[in-house]
């Protein structure tokens, strides 16, 4: 019988820089058995069910370079991992976190490919990845697949585990500083930079953002009470212990007002402009519930504005809208809130969205509202007649190119008197483009972790950059997040070269990270014995607060089955390539394939770093074109052909003259330690000379270099 069914032999996430690309990625070993004779050329119907299933498959490009080239390989003859490809990257975007990677490659083995593609989360990737291969197979035997239904299970994960909206503009807009990111838990807790150079943020709260100062924002009376002694204008108010002590405060502070809970947020349990005992009364029941104290406000007349203010200046600001319905004489208040409110865009019930729904069900504030008018869920309003639902908590037009520079003033004072790094102000005025004093406005609110989305998404205006505002608030100008890490790949001698490069960066005082086959060691201490030539050892190191520079060997394990822990390097080191049957577990085959393994590391070199290669091995050191940065090569030969040509043009290289260890930059040369030094003596000369030159090219000073060669200590196991 003929086996018509595809198989995964294995998945690996390769969660960092890797042998296909520069950022995460699934990898899947599928095995298509029989399908090796049967491209989609020749499987009736497959093209008609795949493009009715997915239409979206006619934006894939695919390496015809343009719209609809991935359906025309289809219709003409492609491989079902080829196609598989396709449809899990198609699968991403409908699920919402848009993908672009994917490759698929056959192997030696007959049928069996190896297929790689884009996936930031890997727990997403991998439902693609399941979700993809039973509808592919489905298409392929002509049987019923259930896509919305499959496409519903993705987004309920995305929800769940992808980084939420606010979170993942600031994640973009450090990417686009080339500032590295590490995602230190399943939510929304983000390290941004290496070692003690990182910073952390939480969506909109920062390792700046101070508990003391979360606590009084939190605290409404509190907050308005400090920034009214500086100054800034607030409504008049009174916390209240009952319904009675309401009204009477209400009294005395002047009809109309708002009541509140003192450490609410999102708007809930705040009922505006109440002018009766009965209303003040009732709301305060309300606000009661929701939080620990009831604050009796003075209602300030105007708009409702949220400014968002990070470091010293408003970045962003949006105007509220009130939320009404018009009725049609037949349908409820409740039917019309459905059919007229929650169907915008922008409502939904988690994160994603930049307003809420309305359920009267959960907003009291909202049947308070109603009551008012004379309304309830059931009642039918007439033809034509408006009804008011909400009054607060809807910003939805971006106004940031309008608010009067007092006002910013305003905001950013109160933000620093509360001692926040980055809040929302919320701000009521008749027109945000005067001063608050001279039309009565006031500022009401002061919100830390404010959300972001009414910044991203506005309904009218234009959406504007906060992720990169408070980038540049946490890493200004020419701050890249960065400490310097050296890689060291290659097929040997990994372990001795970090050891001693480690040792070389630690002696110009540093606080060194080291990751290697012998264990971790933090500041010159071992935590661990354990093999940490891994992806999670050298995540750890670059955790580390401490760690001012960064060793880390990576052998083929790490490229080919869990990525680098870095995403870019200060100085690249690569020993020898070997020969492919010693990586033939992964299919690595031949020189080409072995190239592209070692070329991983040449390629995460910044172009502020160096490559450092093996002039000696002539696949290693044809690995330098492929460096953004400058190139040191390194020889155990002094008239290596490859170190006199580059030295010629202008190059810097590392070799042994005798029992010499000699430093040449273009025409200049000098003797930097003696290969018979105490301290690496026992080492194998290649990897003296792999690690002078790697601690050069990190920047150390040569004289720093010499000393240091001479008290170097191997440990055991190197």
């Amino acid at each position: 019988m003929t086996h018509r069914t595809l198989q995964v032999l294995r998945v690996r996430y390769l969660d960092g820089p890797n042998i296909w690309t520069y950022r995460p990625v699934v990898e899947a070993w599928v095995d298509i058995h029989d399908l090796e004779d049967a491209p989609s050329n020749l499987i009736p119907g497959l093209y008609e069910r795949l493009t009715a299933w997915l239409p979206g498959l006619i934006e894939h490009r695919c390496g015809v370079g343009e719209r609809g080239g991935f359906l025309e390989r289809l219709r003409e003859g492609t491989w079902p991992a080829h196609i598989l490809e396709h449809v899990v990257i198609e699968l991403h975007g409908m699920a919402g976190v848009p993908e672009g990677f994917g490759k698929a490659r056959m192997t030696p083995e007959r049928g069996i490919y190896k297929v790689a593609f884009r996936s930031r989360t890997e727990a997403i990737g991998r439902a693609c990845l399941d979700i993809g291969l039973a509808l592919l197979q489905a298409a392929i035997d002509d049987t019923a697949f259930d896509v919305e239904a499959a496409v519903s299970e993705l987004r309920a994960l995305v929800d769940k585990k992808a980084l939420g909206p606010s979170t993942a503009c600031i994640v973009e807009a450090a990417y686009a500083r080339r500032i590295p990111t590490v995602r230190l838990t399943g939510g929304n807790l983000i390290q941004m930079g290496y070692g003690v150079c990182q910073r952390r943020i939480w969506t909109a709260e920062t390792d700046r953002t101070s508990a003391i100062a979360e606590g009084i924002a939190s605290d409404k009376d509190l907050t308005k009470r400090l920034i009214s002694a500086c100054g800034i204008p607030v409504p008049a108010g009174e916390i209240v212990d009952s319904p009675a002590a309401a009204w009477s405060a209400a009294e005395d502070i002047g009809l109309p007002v708002v009541v509140k809970p003192t450490d609410g947020n999102h708007g809930r349990g705040v009922s505006m402009a109440l002018d009766s005992r009965e209303a003040v009364e009732a709301a305060w029941a309300v606000a009661a519930a929701e939080g620990d104290e009831v604050l009796v406000e003075q209602f300030i007349p105007g708009y409702e504005h949220r400014l968002l203010v990070v470091g010293e200046r408003v970045v962003a600001a949006c105007r509220g809208e009130e939320v009404c319905i018009v009725g049609d004489g037949t349908n409820t208040v409740e039917a019309l809130i459905n059919s007229q409110v929650n169907t915008d865009l922008r409502r939904g019930s988690d994160e994603a969205f930049p307003l809420d729904v309305i359920a009267l069900d959960v907003c009291p504030t909202v049947v308070l509202e109603l009551a008012r008018q004379g309304f309830d869920c059931a009642s039918i309003p007439a033809a034509g007649q408006r009804v008011l639902i909400q009054r607060n908590a809807n910003h939805g037009a971006d106004v940031t190119a309008q608010v009067h520079p007092e006002v910013a003033a305003d905001a950013v004072l109160a933000v620093k008197v509360v001692g926040l790094d980055i809040a929302g102000v919320d701000v009521v005025c008749s027109d945000i483009g005067q001063p608050l004093r001279a039309q009565g406005g006031a500022v009401v609110e002061i919100n830390a972790g404010p959300g972001l989305l009414m910044h991203l998404k506005p309904a009218v205006g234009d959406p504007q950059p906060v992720g990169e505002a408070i980038v540049a608030h946490l890493f200004p100008d020419g701050d890249t997040g960065r400490v310097p890490v050296v890689g060291v790949s290659g097929a040997e001698g990994r372990a001795q070269i970090a050891h001693l490069v480690a040792w070389l960066l630690q002696s110009d005082g540093r606080y060194v990270g080291l990751a290697c086959g012998d264990g971790l060691w933090m500041g010159g201490r071992q935590v661990t014995d354990r093999n940490g030539a891994s992806w999670d050892a050298g995540r750890r190191v670059l955790m580390n607060r401490n760690v001012e520079a960064a060793v880390i060997e990576n052998g083929p394990a790490v490229i080919l089955d869990e990525g680098m822990a870095y995403d870019r390097c200060a100085v690249g080191v690569v020993t020898t390539a070997g020969a492919p049957s010693a990586l033939a577990d992964w299919h690595i085959q031949d020189d080409t394939h072995l190239r592209n393994v070692w070329r991983t590391q040449v390629d995460l070199v910044l172009p502020s770093g160096a490559a450092v290669l093996n002039a000696d091995d002539a696949m290693v050191a044809g690995l330098a074109e492929l460096s953004d940065g400058a190139v040191w090569f390194y020889s155990t030969q002094a008239d290596s052909a490859v170190l006199t040509a580059h030295l010629a043009d202008g190059g810097a290289a590392v070799w042994l003259d005798g029992d010499s260890i000699v430093v040449g930059r273009g025409g200049e040369r000098q003797t930097i330690g003696l290969r018979s030094a105490p301290g690496i003596a026992t080492l194998d000369p290649r990897w003296a000379i792999a690690g002078v030159a790697a601690a050069l090219a990190a920047g150390l000073a040569e004289d720093l270099v010499h000393a240091a060669l001479d008290t170097y200590h191997a440990p055991e196991r190197a």
